[in-house]
């Protein structure tokens, strides 16, 4: 009889080929992937006034007697981590519950919080090797798949940053949570959660890792052409928000949408969210230097002035077109504000991170009121309207201030249209595709009965009295 520990061995190396040959198939090698002790690749050179591009990992490898793990810059990044995930469990979890009807909250919050567990499963899986490890232009290798070579001594980074190849690893998982985690966003109220399951187990592995591998790893044909993108301007925001706006197209209008009264039924919630939001956004943009450094300290302090002033410009606009400036509102331009400045937070200074969060605090507004009511279409919670606009915004304008000289504006502008268009056209056909797939597979949407009542109480038996 088979010991348990031979049965265990087996069934994982039987699966690590299975996986192997099925990338083999689609044109990868494993050779392709460097070996454990190989040097890593250099770094992309990029037209920068601060620090390297930071999230572009270099290869990990075992420390030696030249290379230490620097404390202080791992310690940084351990709060980073935290602080990164802090932004989806449980700020964009009580972001958006707060801003559904009464009766969809859980719905809201379960969805939220079943990405971050289903993203963390496939990163785990697969999700990692393919984005962040050197293998071709277009895809990572598959050296890390479900983490094999994962070792404690290995380390990661840019620029000298020696950080454990293991914080470096969770740290990239927490984008790839936040990123899927906003398209839900748009679909809110309305999509089934066995529907939402399969969408962001195969969105997370067939979108999220390729662009990210493209933008992030040296190797990427993105990052070879020059885009900059320091923490997530095309990666998370444009390819979460066309995502969004694409699922809001096909699943089609909330039964009652423009008829009904659809209020928010706790802003109060809205606005806590939102404040997670903005504190984790530290996190975000200041830890991608992947280091403790000026360049974290820059993008920190410019995070907060562009944050501030897309609420600014934000609730400007709303005074002016509707007479009055809503709460809701000041939170939403301090997002956009947040979300404009993420690429270009590693290359900008403060005066470049004023312009950026007020114009994406105007251009945001207009884009979650007069664009969507001249489309009609119905991104509930405007998942496009602030992420897909305002990561488009913040991705041009870095092409503009991100540059050493103003010679080299046209040029890098250029290079960044690129890249917002690549990636919103590959994750707009490619979460098309997905949706008719999940829809053959389980349906996309809920019944009228179930709409009407409450997505609480029909998917999950719950209620909030």
């Amino acid at each position: 009889m088979l010991s348990p520990v031979f049965k265990h061995r087996f069934f994982h190396l039987l699966g690590r080929a299975l996986l192997m040959g099925a990338l083999q198939l689609s044109g990868l090698s494993y050779a392709q992937a460097p070996e454990a002790n190989s040097p890593p690749p250099a770094a992309v050179e990029v037209p920068s006034v601060t620090a390297p591009v930071a999230a572009a990992a270099a290869a990990a490898t075992p420390a030696t007697p030249d290379e230490k793990l620097d404390t202080g810059n791992t310690a940084w990044m351990l709060t980073s981590t935290a602080l990164v995930l802090f932004m989806t469990l449980p700020g964009v979890a009580l972001f958006y519950g707060g801003m559904v009807r009464k009766k969809n909250v859980l719905s809201m919050c379960g969805q939220v919080f079943a990405t971050g567990v289903l993203v963390t499963i496939t990163w785990t899986l697969i999700g990692y090797s393919l984005a962040l490890r050197p293998g071709n232009s277009f895809i990572g290798g598959i050296d890390r798949i479900f983490m094999d070579g994962l070792l404690p001594a290995n380390l990661a980074g840019v620029a000298g940053a020696n950080i454990p190849e293991t914080v470096f690893a969770m740290f990239q998982l927490t984008f790839a949570i936040i990123t899927t985690a906003l398209i839900p966003g748009a679909t809110a109220e309305r999509m089934k959660f066995s529907a939402l399951c399969w969408f962001v187990f195969l969105w997370s592995i067939l979108i999220y890792a390729p662009v990210a591998h493209w933008v992030w790893e040296p190797g990427g044909w993105l990052a070879q052409m020059g885009v900059l993108d320091f923490a997530g301007g095309t990666v998370v925001h444009v390819n979460a928000g066309v995502a969004g706006l694409v699922c809001a197209i096909v699943m089609g209008r909330r039964r009652g949408f423009g008829r009904e009264p659809m209020s928010p039924h706790n802003l109060v919630l809205t606005m806590v969210g939102g404040g997670m939001l903005w504190v984790g956004w530290f996190g975000f943009n200041a830890g991608s230097a992947i280091a403790a450094n000026g360049a974290a300290g820059m993008a920190m302090l410019v995070t907060q002035i562009a944050a501030a002033t897309g609420a600014f410009a934000w609730m400007c606009a709303e005074w002016l077109v509707r007479g009055r400036p809503s709460a809701l509102g000041i939170v939403s331009g301090a997002v956009a504000g947040l979300v404009a400045i993420t690429p270009a937070s590693g290359f900008v200074g403060p005066m470049a991170a004023l312009f950026i969060g007020g114009v994406a605090g105007v251009v945001c507004y207009l884009g979650a009121t007069s664009i969507k009511r001249r489309f009609g279409y119905d991104d509930s919670l405007d998942a496009f309207g602030i992420h897909g606009i305002g990561g488009a915004v913040g991705a041009i304008l870095t092409g503009v201030f991100g540059v050493a000289s103003a010679s080299m504006i046209g040029g890098q502008v250029l290079l960044q249209l690129i890249g917002v268009g690549i990636t919103a056209l590959y994750s707009g056909v490619g979460t098309f595709i997905i949706l008719v797939l999940v829809n053959a597979m389980t349906g996309l949407r809920v019944d009228e009965e179930a709409e009407r009542e409450g997505l609480d109480r029909f998917e999950h038996g719950e209620h909030i009295e």
